[in-house]
């Protein structure tokens, strides 16, 4: 295997696991484990892991900060969300799937379920979904290129977009309130996502718990607009109220 392949696969395990040791991951990959400490050294310089003694784990993130730090936060959560939403879906159906950690961890549940249509600015999704070559369509919609969430942006993604028609929209958001509804840090990523829901006739909105009851500068949507909530844990009080009313579907991930 290539130096590289291997790497990619070793961040892949990490990040799925949330940490692995050096034994573990020399057997998953038939690799020596000199080869293997070598790999986490360049990795963990890198920024993309974190070394620790005997192997590795995510490495630490706060805040926002760039795509790759924030797959760390939250990992056990996102991937129940991850696991409970990738069973919604079917065969034949066509998804709109923007940008975010949450969804990338999304897309490889996804991944599983062949034959469906995947529309995507990401292109971390894009490769994760198409690598697996089971009948699912990948388009990957052209604009500016950003660096940090691999993704691209801009009123020519916006205008693709309506090239399309989706039965489904899943998004991850920024932030969440009985007030704003859904709403995200970036101005860009906000258009998106608005398009996409234009375009679709089902919302489904992928949130863990440290996105309720926060603010973020730009709305994408009011909490009627939302089909289904996959979240951690039920949110609070008066966004249920409202989403209940609205007809929407929590579903909570085990």
């Amino acid at each position: 295997m290539k130096i590289k392949n291997r790497q990619d696969k070793l961040v892949e395990i990490i990040r799925r696991r949330g940490k692995a040791s050096v034994e573990e991951l020399a057997d998953m990959l038939d690799a020596s484990r000199e080869t293997i400490r070598r790999d986490l050294t360049q990795l963990s310089e890198a920024g993309r892991i974190l070394k620790v003694h005997g192997g590795a784990t995510l490495p630490r993130a706060f805040g926002e900060g760039p795509f790759l730090q924030r797959l760390s936060e939250n990992v056990e959560a996102k991937m129940k969300i991850a696991q409970a939403a990738g069973k919604l879906f079917n065969a034949g159906e066509t998804l709109f799937i923007d940008t975010g950690s949450t969804v990338l961890f999304f897309a490889e549940e996804l991944a599983k379920v062949s034959g469906l249509t995947v529309v995507t600015n990401s292109t971390e999704i894009a490769r994760t979904i198409a690598k697996v070559s089971n009948g699912t369509r990948v388009f990957l919609l052209g604009g500016e290129f950003t660096t940090d969430n691999s993704q691209t942006v801009g009123t020519m993604v916006a205008d693709q977009i309506r090239l399309f028609r989706a039965h489904h929209a899943v998004l991850t958001i920024g932030a969440m309130d009985d007030r704003s509804g859904v709403m995200d840090f970036n101005i860009e990523e906000a258009q998106v996502a608005r398009a996409m829901i234009a375009q679709s006739e089902s919302l489904t909105i992928l949130v863990d718990q440290s996105k309720f009851n926060t603010l973020a500068s730009f709305e994408v949507c009011q909490l009627a607009s939302i089909d289904r909530l996959v979240c951690d844990v039920a949110p609070p009080r008066e966004i249920a109220k409202k989403l209940v009313a609205s007809g929407c579907e929590i579903i909570v991930a085990d």
